[in-house]
């Protein structure tokens, strides 16, 4: 039963991650990306609220560390997810996706370079060659893109550099916390500022929105968002971080699989073996993590 527990949730964390990137793309269709953000936070929060009351979890941090909630609402919600909305409409999914399988890389850098984390041969070798292998995916898309290709790849980039800090500092400041305390109120808060922020600077028109896009935002904000989430953070007490963290490499290509079937996007050749370099250099980061835990 563990066992069967522990495939679903990996089956559940592959999909609601490899479908992310497609599930923004349909929404923006129609939706405009501050008020796509604050309706996926605004109904996750009352779901996870619903689920805390269940659970008997608090809403709130232990006294005296309440501040940092106001830190993960606007640099790991608000800022990075808005950022990531307004990145995927100026560069294809497949390239998204890719840069956000990074994650383990960046965190792994930041803690080799704020934590004096120490870092097996395995793994050094296997963040330099990543970090090549990413540069020249983003290299070759920017070449074959135009200004716009790289206004998106930014934004990417810096979503992906706020959520790599706040998690590694909250895992080695706050790691105590329950998974529910950490997203329920600062998806709330971001919920509701990103909605009136919608309001003064997009103008939203509701009679504009399609079934399908208004569909892909309760997509995003209950199974991409709500359990693919919560799913993760109990694959990590059920497995060592190897086997959870491999999700990262799995991902991707499951958005390769659906760009080619809904939109007839087919990577070449050329692309992709750089990233299949950065898929197996971050095979190689993990490794040493198998025999910790």
């Amino acid at each position: 039963m563990k066992k069967t527990i522990t495939i679903l949730l990996f089956i559940i964390v592959s999909l609601a991650w490899g479908t992310t990137f497609i599930a923004m793309k349909i929404a923006l269709n129609t939706i405009p990306p501050l008020f796509t953000t604050g309706m996926r936070f605004l109904l996750a929060s009352l779901f996870l609220i619903y689920l805390c009351y269940q659970t008997n979890t608090s809403l709130f941090f232990p006294e005296g560390k309440n501040n940092f909630q106001l830190i993960i609402c606007v640099f790991y919600f608000s800022i990075p997810f808005t950022l990531m909305l307004y990145g995927s409409i100026y560069i294809n999914s497949i390239i998204a996706s890719v840069i956000f399988s990074s994650m383990p890389i960046i965190i792994l850098l930041f803690s080799f370079l704020f934590f004096k984390k120490k870092l097996h041969t395995s793994q050094f070798i296997g963040l330099i060659s990543a970090i090549l292998s990413l540069l020249v995916i983003l290299f070759k898309e920017v070449k074959l893109g135009d200004e716009k290709t790289i206004v998106g790849i930014i934004a990417l980039i810096l979503a992906l550099l706020c959520h790599s800090v706040v998690y590694l500092y909250s895992q080695e400041k706050y790691s105590n916390i329950s998974v529910l305390t950490f997203n329920t109120l600062p998806s709330l808060f971001s919920g509701i500022f990103m909605l009136l922020m919608s309001n003064f600077i997009e103008h939203p028109i509701f009679n504009n929105f399609s079934n399908t896009s208004i569909l892909a935002v309760l997509y995003l904000s209950y199974f991409s968002g709500i359990f693919g989430i919560l799913s993760y953070f109990y694959l990590q007490k059920k497995v060592s971080s190897f086997y959870a963290s491999s999700v990262f490499f799995i991902f991707p290509l499951i958005t390769v699989i659906l760009e080619k079937y809904m939109y007839g996007n087919v990577i070449k050749i050329d692309q992709l073996q750089p990233i299949l370099f950065l898929v197996i250099s971050i095979f190689l980061t993990l490794i040493p993590l198998n025999f910790k835990k």
